[in-house]
């Protein structure tokens, strides 16, 4: 697949992803609190993934070998519950669009010094000027949606 494909997928997922929160925060304030909203959907992930994996992916992977993993790793399913749990309560104060933004713009900037340092593993990508002036542009794309007064 090309990386205009992935692209393509990244916003696609992006997308939907902003379904995410209006959905949790009506279902938090149906039920009188966002973390049990928060743990219903991230019940229903846990049912779909693991039906997935059971129905496409037990071949792959090895379950046993989750002990030699590093702790470090519980730090992802930690990161959905902040999303998650997050976003139903500040997503209705900010609006959807201010939320992501900001989100984004936290992304950014957490990646960022990811990539500087090669946490995780990953690459050292140092930060370049361009880098910095992109991040600026987001930040400042931040505020203009923050300030829009819409």
């Amino acid at each position: 697949m090309s990386n205009y494909l992935y692209i393509l997928a990244a916003i696609a997922i992006g997308a939907v992803l902003s379904l995410q929160p209006p959905i949790n925060a009506t279902m938090a304030r149906v039920l009188g609190s966002p973390l049990l909203s928060a743990t219903i959907s991230i019940s229903i992930s846990l049912v779909v993934v693991s039906t997935l994996w059971l129905v496409w992916g037990k071949a792959a992977g090895d379950f046993s070998q989750a002990k030699f993993l590093p702790w470090w790793v519980l730090i992802g399913g930690v990161a959905g519950v902040v999303f998650v749990a997050g976003s139903i309560i500040t997503a209705p104060v900010l609006g959807v669009a201010v939320f992501f933004v900001c989100v984004v713009a936290g992304q950014l900037l957490g990646s960022t010094l990811i990539d500087q340092i090669g946490a995780f593993g990953v690459e050292v990508k140092p930060v370049s000027t361009m880098k910095m002036v992109g991040l600026g542009l987001v930040l400042l794309g931040a505020w203009v949606v923050q300030n829009s007064g819409a």
